[in-house]
């Protein structure tokens, strides 16, 4: 069996593993660090969770055993698509090169340029960044790339696929062409290959599973749902408290407005619940995923910026409350639970709108993922909605935790005895009372439909509001046409009234 010390690497290196407790590399780990240490490219390919982190940050630390980095001219680059990636990367060294004195410089967005000044000021061995704050440095003319021996591009998959390829690009043509150049990721499409391939000279190709494949260790079921939010938002409460072995669990939404609705909505119904999306400024960022590695929190909603590479290794749950649009985005977001050989679950709700998408996994991951109870065909039929957007778009979900109110048809009503208001996070009762006291005020048939009105053509045709404030909202949540510009809310009676085309 294959040891750290069969790999090559120096005695320092292997001290601070053995205080780390690991003694026996994980399959890229030892396909991957010989290769490294003899100065080779590397595109390494493995699960996530499987160790590709250790696999540059191991070997580059006993290349950097020799030679000593100049003022603003770091002698190794690694690129992360997220701070908390770089953050994470910058632990690990930390970690295994505590025998080092290699001075470690993190570039990343919500942290003051000064400080990362004088870091690079003193000479960075190591320089951890994304793309975006090291373009700023250089254009600041902080740095200088001529000294870079190796570039490590991280979770090369989405590096190159969420438009960081002109950055990509401008940063290597910065660097040395007869730099080492490592790539690692969880999955490599063959279109995004081809990209990888011009940064690449000769590599080594390390694949140690079959790309796009999911961990074993984790158990994957789905969950059918209704399209409505309040309903499954019903769903995913009643599936966490059905989990007797819930430690704790990362729940991933495709949208940032969904995770700051979805973390509302479980912190008043009781549960320990924390928040983190690309919107937050850093330091929330790096509070909220401290308080969660802790134990502080028990649920942490996330989008897709803590899908990637982040090691929480005891995470016992994950649940995707909205199947992710690209399919690769599912072996990362499961990839956070069932880590380092541990077991682990992983829950996804499924609309019948969600079937493309659920379709395309499946093929991605090469296998039929099952239902938890049912499937999509025990669920009712969507009914239409009396929603309609003015771009043509039908049934999007208004946003019924605030209570808005919505163009109605005549007679309607907003339906409320289905309902729970005490339990369920849909409407409260005063909000119920405020969008049927709107629904009273607006008049129902639309400008195009209206009659002209034989009284002069001084005829009002805006609800009788009590005050001001009711006009503000009425302006605001039924909006039929553009507001004549520079009058805001208090538009003159006589721009309102409808022109009879008839006699024009």
């Amino acid at each position: 069996m294959t040891t750290f010390a069969d790999l090559g690497l120096s005695q320092k290196v292997l001290s601070a593993v053995t205080d780390a407790g690991y003694t026996i590399p994980t399959p890229i780990q030892a396909g991957a660090i010989p290769h490294a240490l003899q100065r080779r490219d590397i595109c390494g390919i493995a699960q996530t969770g499987t160790g590709k982190t250790a696999s540059f940050v191991l070997p580059m630390l006993t290349l950097l055993e020799k030679g000593r980095a100049r003022a603003r001219m770091p002698r190794t680059l690694i690129l992360e698509p997220t701070r908390e990636l770089a953050a994470q990367v910058a632990e690990n060294f930390d970690k295994y090169g505590k025998n080092h004195k290699l001075n470690v410089a993190l570039l990343i967005g919500g942290v003051s340029f000064e400080d990362q000044d004088r870091k690079l000021e003193r000479g960075a061995d190591v320089l951890i960044c994304t793309p975006g704050r090291l373009l700023d440095h250089c254009e600041r003319g902080k740095l200088l790339m001529s000294g870079v021996e190796i570039l490590v591009i991280d979770e090369a998959d989405r590096m190159l696929d969420m438009g960081f390829i002109p950055d990509i690009e401008r940063i290597a043509k910065m660097i040395p062409f007869t730099r080492q150049t490592l790539f690692f990721s969880a999955t490599m499409p063959p279109e995004i290959q081809k990209l990888a391939d011009r940064f690449l000279q000769n590599p080594e190709r390390i694949e140690v599973a079959k790309p796009s494949s999911t961990a074993k260790t984790v158990t994957q079921r789905l969950v059918a749902s209704h399209n409505k939010d309040y309903e499954k938002r019903a769903v995913l409460r009643d599936l966490i408290k059905a989990q007797d072995d819930l430690k704790n669990a990362i729940i991933f939404c495709n949208r940032k407005k969904d995770v700051a609705d979805l973390f509302r909505s479980l912190e008043r119904h009781g549960f320990s619940v924390g928040a983190l999306h690309g919107d937050m400024d850093q330091r929330s960022r790096t509070n909220m995923l401290a308080g969660f590695k802790d134990n502080q929190i028990t649920l942490l909603v996330a989008s897709d910026v803590a899908a990637r590479g982040l090691d929480i290794p005891d995470v016992s749950h994950v649940f995707n409350f909205d199947v992710p649009i690209h399919a690769e985005d599912y072996v990362h977001r499961i990839g956070r639970t069932g880590r380092a050989g541990r077991s682990g679950r992983a829950f996804t709700l499924v609309t019948k709108s969600d079937s493309k998408y659920l379709d395309a996994i499946e093929k991605l991951i090469g296998e039929k993922i099952e239902w938890a109870s049912g499937d999509l065909s025990a669920l009712p039929a969507p009914m239409e909605s009396h929603e309609s957007d003015r771009g043509g778009r039908k049934g999007r979900d208004r946003d019924k935790d605030r209570g808005r109110g919505r163009r109605s048809e005549p007679g309607h009503k907003p339906d409320t005895k289905n309902h729970d208001t005490k339990n369920d996070d849909h409407q409260s009762e005063p909000e119920v009372a405020l969008v049927e006291a709107k629904v009273e005020n607006v008049r129902p048939e639309r400008k195009a439909d209206r009659k002209p009105q034989n009284n002069g053509g001084n005829r009002d045709i805006r609800p009788n509001p009590a005050n001001d404030d009711n006009r503000r909202r009425y302006h605001r949540d039924h909006d039929d046409g553009p507001t004549p510009v520079g009058f805001g809310d208090d538009i003159p009676a006589f721009m309102l009234i409808v022109a009879n085309a008839a006699k024009a």
